[in-house]
């Protein structure tokens, strides 16, 4: 069944090649789908085009594949081309002619656009609760373990005292930027395309303003060209915020791999949270972090995947764009799994202390004995010099005391302020307003 099919079939092959994995992946825009249908068709009849009878079969039949699909009970059928096509068909066969006519006024692209945006912000919710539970857990880390120190590198080379407290703090803070990006993607997403039909509008006096608020849109994608133009660089700019995380979660990765390597042994975890080798019994490789840095060096690459994959089309529509989904739908499962799983980790992780005593970082104070020098009242530059030829010589003794005071330092983390600028960023997002709209769209 295709809503757009006349008296023509069209050739196994080319279905085949053109449908492509839609139906997979159209299962998880099935909810997005049925509620743009409840809005769209509770417009039409503020405009005449669904009589009261009407509206109320197809209210009642829509509400109750919401629930279907709720509860895992909705499928697509084998020679039923897409979601819109299912919802559509299923509803006919349930209420008769009156679900015929939810299509009047809308086309499968802005139908597709509305559901995409829908579909995003739900994601976009879930990813920035993982977030929010992977931050918390950073900073209560940090507030424990402030004061256990480990070495700074710069190059690779120990450069100066860092501690724990500054380590997890560093990483909680960079969320907090990765929200804003996030932020940034749903107020992208939170725009309603939905009325701009084919890309070019309708000869139906379309109240837009109605579903816009009926679905929770914070406003409209107002030029109904720019609606259409907007499918590609909705998903491009969502996997840039997608990437920010990725890129704070694979550099954090990459950070524990190398401490809890023998040669660092600044942490630890449990041995039935490690693998080993099926040769070397001393292993215990850290994979759950290897995977995810592996797995969000991908999500890293998503953008630019999309660039590509968009670039030099004109205004319009294209096949081409059906193919996004394919790359950015597993994106989303993947980048929660690794917040989740980096969460986890973490409640269990085992920190070292006394990692300094070592002999081999006394380097690591050299500036906190020029900064003494400098206190005495010699000048920088002579105590820098000072300082050096007493390490070339050999007779360089360190101060392990540190006293770091300023804001973001050792001694004083600021993560009471990184809270509330996580909090804040989280706060703009509005996701009660929307949810409620739609709480009561099937209600």
């Amino acid at each position: 069944m295709k809503i757009w099919q006349k008296n023509t079939d069209v050739d196994r092959f080319v279905e085949a090649f053109t449908v492509g994995n839609d139906r997979e992946l159209d299962l998880q825009l099935a909810a997005a789908d049925v509620l743009g249908s409840l809005a769209h068709t509770r417009m039409l009849h503020t405009i005449g085009l669904l009589d009261s009878r009407d509206l109320a079969a197809v209210q009642d039949g829509l509400k109750a594949l919401y629930r279907e699909v709720i509860a895992g009970d909705f499928s697509i059928g084998e020679h039923v081309e897409d979601v819109h096509s299912q919802v559509e068909l299923l509803l006919t066969q349930r209420i008769g002619d009156a679900g015929k006519k939810i299509h009047s006024g809308r086309s499968r692209n802005d139908q597709v656009l509305v559901d995409l945006k829908l579909f995003f912000r739900t994601e976009i919710e879930r990813m920035v609760k993982n977030t929010g539970d992977l931050f918390n857990r950073l900073v209560s880390l940090s507030d424990k373990y402030q004061s256990v120190l480990l070495p700074g590198y710069t190059h690779l080379q120990i450069a100066m005292p860092s501690s724990f407290g500054l380590w997890f703090g560093a990483y909680a803070e960079s969320l907090v930027d990765d929200m804003e990006v996030m932020l940034a993607a749903w107020k992208v997403c939170n725009k309603n395309p939905l009325g701009s039909a084919a890309g070019y509008g309708s000869s139906f006096p379309l109240n837009r303003r109605l579903t816009t608020e009926l679905l929770g849109f914070e406003t409209l994608n107002y030029n109904v060209v720019y609606a259409q133009m907007g499918r590609g660089k909705t998903e491009r700019i969502l996997a840039q915020a997608m990437s920010s995380v990725a890129a704070t979660l694979a550099k954090l990765a990459m950070d524990i791999c190398l401490y809890i390597n023998q040669n660092f042994g600044f942490i630890g975890f449990p041995d039935h949270l490690t693998t080993g080798s099926s040769i070397m019994p001393h292993k215990k490789n850290p994979d759950v972090f290897e995977l995810v840095r592996g797995r969000c060096n991908k999500i890293q690459a998503l953008p630019n995947e999309i660039a590509l994959m968009t670039t030099n089309l004109p205004s319009g529509y294209h096949r081409d764009l059906q193919l996004l989904k394919e790359n950015l739908f597993p994106a989303f499962k993947s980048l929660n799994e690794c917040l989740e799983i980096t969460a986890f980790m973490l409640d269990h992780i085992q920190i070292k202390d006394d990692i300094l005593a070592d002999p081999k970082y006394d380097y690591l104070f050299s500036v906190e004995v020029v900064n003494d020098e400098v206190r005495k009242g010699i000048p920088f530059r002579e105590a820098y010099r000072n300082i050096g030829l007493a390490i070339e010589a050999g007779t360089f003794k360190p101060q392990k005391a540190v006293n770091h005071t300023h804001e973001g330092s050792i001694g004083n983390l600021c993560n009471a302020e990184i809270r509330q600028a996580f909090d804040a960023v989280v706060t703009a997002f509005g996701f009660e307003r929307v949810n409620e709209a739609l709480r009561k769209l099937v209600d």
